[in-house]
């Protein structure tokens, strides 16, 4: 039988009072602990306290060090020049866009459960029929060799290592073959802008089959590029011109243009046919006269699985899985293209409700804005089945190679396991939109 001690019961430990009856301190009388006498400090006290570690400058440090994604950010920043990270990390005009999209997930609100068994927490989803070790992918980025020596083949060789799909850009430095040998485990998806010349884009579709790629992702919010204005003040090339100004910006991060100039030249590795400016391979890549017609061009064409990237709304959404998509990606490019743009996690429960009502299988992928696995746990329980990230794992790019793009995975996983946890949840099935409650209207 439980005895309870009420309050005032006389049978309660008393504590020592700090004076006894007679005025005398309880100190004197010694009836305070020792442990709060003060004294002088002995050396075999303060041994095993003096304990310091040898400087560690070394990549893997630096990248261990790292904690977040903007601790990568930074890293990046000190070892990448200018142009490259401008490029990186900048948007189109005054970059409205993306620091909406970012500020959409710090203003939301998770609901956790308590009491329930969370020691094991399983990040495993399917998406698009295979499954995936986590519910990420790596986007699409252009120019991935500029940011770092390593490029597309650390971003391939990091996903396949951490069981999520990699996705190869049309404006790659390194070919679909290339990638294909370099992560031959992988899954492997390529992403494709629509030529005005169909046979071109023909030859590119024909070769992604052809190195097992089994996805396409085909991106339609390009009908004319975004004003990126710290490229035009960067004066931004391709390859990065040796004016004295990046002389300058060299001097800080030797490591970067040693690199640069030691491989291999940069070239848009999947037009190895294309000789001229970029100016004008970009006007000739973006079509303006797209049409839906010509997403049905593309279903007929392929035959593996179909996502559109760049809806920024439930129309599109719902219009795009009427014409054959497998799956719909609500983007804005990062950002990089319309400023003031939808958000694509403000998006996310409308389309998903409308894609519910349809009774659609069409798989529901987000990007623009993720920092952090927190963000992909809040867009999950909105109704995303999967999420990509491209400035997050290119900050890693360029804060350590193919070390610091798997740095960048193991943070992101940390994240959401943690967040899962601390939800109560232990599968990526049991989240419901009842865990995020947004805090400001859309």
């Amino acid at each position: 039988m439980t005895h309870t001690i009420e309050p005032g019961n006389p049978e309660a430990p008393s504590t020592p009072p700090d004076t006894l009856p007679n005025g005398q301190p309880a100190v004197a009388a010694g009836l305070v602990p020792a442990a709060l006498k003060r004294r002088i400090p002995k050396y075999s006290d303060l041994a095993p306290l003096m304990q310091f570690k040898k400087p560690e400058f070394s990549r893997a440090a630096r990248l261990r060090r790292a904690s977040t994604i903007w601790d990568l950010r930074d890293l990046a920043k000190r070892r990448t020049p200018q142009a490259p990270f401008d490029y990186t990390d900048g948007a189109a005009e005054a970059e409205i866009t993306l620091r909406r999209a970012r500020q959409a997930f710090l203003d939301i609100e998770f609901r956790p459960g308590i009491l329930r068994d969370v020691s094991k927490v399983d990040l495993g989803t399917e998406i698009l029929g295979k499954p995936s070790r986590l519910p990420v992918g790596i986007a699409p980025t252009g120019f991935t060799r500029m940011m770092q020596s390593e490029g597309e083949y650390a971003g391939s060789r990091a996903a396949a290592e951490a069981g999520i799909p990699y996705t190869l850009s049309t404006m790659g430095t390194a070919s679909i073959e290339d990638v294909a040998a370099a992560a031959p485990d992988g899954r492997n998806w390529f992403q494709l802008y629509l030529w005005t010349d169909r046979d071109r884009s023909l030859e590119l579709i024909e070769r992604a089959a052809q190195a097992g790629n089994d996805t396409l992702m085909v991106t339609v919010d390009t009908a004319d590029a975004g004003a990126r204005l710290r490229d035009v003040r960067n004066g931004m090339t391709i390859p990065p011109a040796l004016t004295l100004k990046t002389i300058l910006d060299a001097s800080y991060r030797p490591a970067w243009w040693f690199n640069f100039l030691t491989h291999e030249p940069l070239t848009f590795a999947s037009l190895s046919r294309y000789t001229g400016t970029v100016a004008n391979l970009i006007n000739s890549m973006f079509d303006p006269t797209l049409t839906f017609d010509d997403l049905d061009w593309l279903r007929e064409t392929w035959k593996g699985k179909l996502v559109v990237k760049g809806i920024q709304t439930v129309e599109d959404a719902r219009r795009v899985v009427d014409h054959g998509a497998d799956g719909i990606i609500l983007s804005n490019h990062g950002g990089r293209q319309l400023d003031r743009a939808p958000i694509p996690f403000h998006l996310l429960p409308d389309v998903t409700a409308v894609l519910d009502a349809d009774h659609s299988d069409a798989a529901v992928i987000l990007d623009t804005g993720i920092m952090s696995g927190a963000d992909i746990i809040a867009a999950l329980a909105l109704g995303a089945d999967f999420t990509l990230i491209g400035r997050a794992y290119l900050y890693g790019l360029m804060a350590g190679g193919q070390a610091g793009v798997a740095r960048a995975l193991q943070i992101l996983e940390t994240d959401m396991v943690r967040t899962m946890a601390l939800l109560g949840v232990g599968r990526l099935s049991e989240l419901t939109p009842d865990h995020v409650r947004l805090l400001t209207p859309r």
